[in-house]
C-alpha cells in the first residue's frame, strides 16, 4: 500500500507552545502576534506591507475590494478582468460580487498558467485588469506578461495561495502584480489550519486593507492615513468611526503565532517539496502516457499534476482506480474548466477564443500530492502501479 495522502501535518513542539502562549496571554482574537506575523511575513516576501485574513479566498476578496476603494478608484463596476479558465472558485467570486465582467483565456496545458498568446489575443481597449493565478506552484512567465502588458494602463493582481514559496527570476511569485495574495490552509505550503496574506508595495492599498478587514472602521488605521487623512487622538471618537463598507475576515492570534513557526520553516519546506518535484521529474518527464506540468521559473510544487496524452490505452478512470486502490489520493486539476460550473449563471462573463486547454485538463487530468518531507520512494511507487 503507499498511502500517498493530499497533504500531512507539519506541527511539533513549536506550534503548540505557541498555542500555549496565545492560551496564556488570554487574548485570543487579533493582536500582538498577528502584528508580528505581518512583519516577518512581509520581509521574508520582500513585500512593503502584509495583511493577514482569515484565509486565502478572504484573501482574494480584500484584493479586489481594495481596487474600489482608493482615491482614484482602480476599477468601477462593469470593468473587464481577463481571468484564467482553469483555478479556484475564489478567485472569480469576488470578481463576480464586485460587479466586474470576467473574460476567461485558456490555459497552456503544460504549465496549467494562462496561455500567453491567448492573452495576447484577449486584451482590448475595454481590459482594466489581469488576475493571475499561480497554478499548483508554478508561478507565471512574469517577464513575457509584462511585455505583453506594454505600455497599456491595465492593473495586475495575483492569486499566489497554492504558491507560496515559488519564485521567477529570483522573485517571489505574489509580489508581480500591485498586490497578492496567499493561503496557510491545511493542505497547503505552511499550516495556520485556516488563513491567508495580502501583501502590497502601495500604502494606500495597505491602508484601505486594514480598514476593510475589520468592519470598515477607523480603528486600525495608523493617525496619519490614506483614508481618512488625520485620525482623532481621542480613542472614543475613532472606535465606531464606520468609513468603507467593509467585512470582518481578521484572524485569530492563534493563527498568527502558529504562523510565526510556520515562516520560520517555509525554506526548508520548500527545498524539500522542489526535491520532490525534480524526482517527479524525472520519473514522469518522458512518460508513455502521461504529460506533466511544465515547471516555469522555480515551481514550490503544491502538488503533482498529470494529464492524460491524446491516444491513452487508459482511461482516467482506470488510473484513478489505480491509486485509490493503494490509497493515494488524487483530485482534479483545480476546478477544471470553471465555466463548466453551474455557478457560472451568475456571473457576466465572456469566453475569450476557445478553452481547449482546460477542457482538456478538466476531462483528463488529476493530480496527487506533494509535502513538506521526502516522498521520492511513494512516487517511484506510484510510477510502477501506473506502467
Amino acid at each position: 500500500m503507499i498511502d500517498l495522502k493530499l497533504a500531512t501535518d507539519s506541527w511539533d513542539e513549536k506550534e503548540y507552545a505557541a498555542i500555549q502562549r496565545v492560551i496564556e496571554s488570554g487574548m485570543f482574537s487579533m493582536g500582538r502576534e498577528v502584528e508580528a506575523y505581518e512583519r516577518q511575513f512581509a520581509d521574508f516576501f520582500g513585500s512593503k506591507h502584509a495583511v493577514m485574513v482569515s484565509s486565502g479566498s478572504t484573501a482574494n476578496l480584500l484584493m479586489v475590494a481594495a481596487l474600489f476603494f482608493t482615491k482614484s478608484p482602480r476599477l468601477q463596476r462593469g470593468d473587464e478582468v481577463i481571468v484564467p479558465a482553469v483555478s479556484w472558485s475564489t478567485t472569480y467570486f469576488p470578481l463576480q460580487q464586485y460587479g466586474l465582467k470576467l473574460v476567461f483565456v485558456d490555459i497552456d496545458p503544460a504549465t496549467l498558467n494562462l496561455d500567453l498568446a491567448k492573452l495576447e489575443g484577449a486584451i482590448t481597449d475595454k481590459t482594466r485588469a489581469i488576475c493571475l493565478v499561480n497554478l499548483l506552484g508554478n508561478p507565471n512567465d512574469f517577464a513575457q506578461i509584462k511585455r505583453i502588458i506594454g505600455q497599456r494602463d491595465i492593473t495586475l493582481i495575483e492569486d499566489n495561495c497554492e504558491s507560496m514559496g515559488a519564485t521567477f527570476e529570483g522573485r517571489q511569485a505574489g509580489t508581480f502584480g500591485i498586490m497578492g495574495t496567499f493561503s496557510s490552509f491545511y493542505s497547503h505550503h505552511i499550516a495556520t489550519m485556516e488563513g491567508g496574506c495580502v501583501v502590497t508595495d502601495d500604502e494606500e492599498l495597505y491602508h484601505v486593507l486594514l480598514s476593510l478587514r475589520a468592519h470598515g472602521w477607523t480603528r486600525n488605521l495608523p493617525k496619519h492615513n490614506h483614508v481618512t487623512g488625520v485620525k482623532s487622538d481621542d480613542p472614543f471618537e475613532e472606535s465606531f468611526r464606520f468609513v468603507l463598507p467593509g467585512y470582518n475576515v481578521r484572524p485569530l492570534e492563534m493563527s498568527g503565532a502558529i504562523g510565526r513557526e510556520q515562516l520560520r520553516k517555509l525554506p526548508d519546506f520548500i527545498r524539500v517539496r522542489r526535491e520532490n518535484g525534480k524526482v517527479f521529474q524525472d520519473l514522469f518527464g518522458n512518460h508513455p502516457y502521461l504529460m506533466i506540468q511544465e515547471e516555469v521559473g522555480a515551481s514550490s510544487w503544491f502538488g503533482f499534476a498529470m494529464t492524460l496524452r491524446p491516444g491513452a490505452e487508459l482511461t482516467r478512470k482506470q488510473l484513478l482506480d489505480r491509486l485509490r486502490a493503494e490509497n493515494v489520493d488524487v483530485r482534479p486539476i483545480v476546478a477544471g474548466n470553471f465555466v463548466k460550473n453551474e455557478v457560472i449563471r451568475f456571473f457576466d462573463y465572456r469566453v475569450a477564443g476557445d478553452l481547449a486547454g482546460a477542457e482538456r485538463i478538466d476531462t483528463h487530468g488529476f493530480f496527487i500530492g506533494n509535502h513538506q518531507v521526502p516522498v521520492g520512494d511513494k512516487l517511484k511507487a506510484v510510477r510502477a502501479i501506473l506502467d
